[in-house]
């Protein structure tokens, strides 16, 4: 709770949703996560972008993310990626142009 403490003085934000780091969790986890009013949501498509040692590999990226794109996709970067800074204006407007768009997760509730 710190760090919601820290977001909602810095930015003004208040953080409703939950991503288990790696994807793991466990039924103590989930219901510990419910009982602070935290919403979890998982992704749909993401890549080894984590790998900061592994970088380079733009049209590697855009192809993962592009080749497994549907309605509904919840797409998974992480900031520390240099592939994802450096590809991610093309893949806003690949993602665009076959007919996507973007929302916010406030507007499936």
């Amino acid at each position: 709770m710190d760090l919601h403490t820290a977001v909602l003085e810095k930015t003004g934000y208040e953080m409703t949703y939950f991503r288990p780091p790696k994807g793991e969790f466990s039924a103590r986890v989930l219901n510990d996560v419910q009982s602070l009013s935290y919403k979890t949501v998982l992704w749909s498509n993401a890549y080894d972008d984590w790998d900061t040692s592994n970088q380079g590999r733009v049209e590697y990226g855009k192809s993962k993310i592009l080749d497994n794109m549907h309605n509904g996709c919840i797409i998974l970067l992480h900031s520390t990626s240099e592939d994802n800074m450096n590809m991610l204006d093309d893949l806003i407007k690949n993602i665009k142009e076959m007919g996507y768009e973007f929302s916010s997760l406030n507007d499936f509730e």
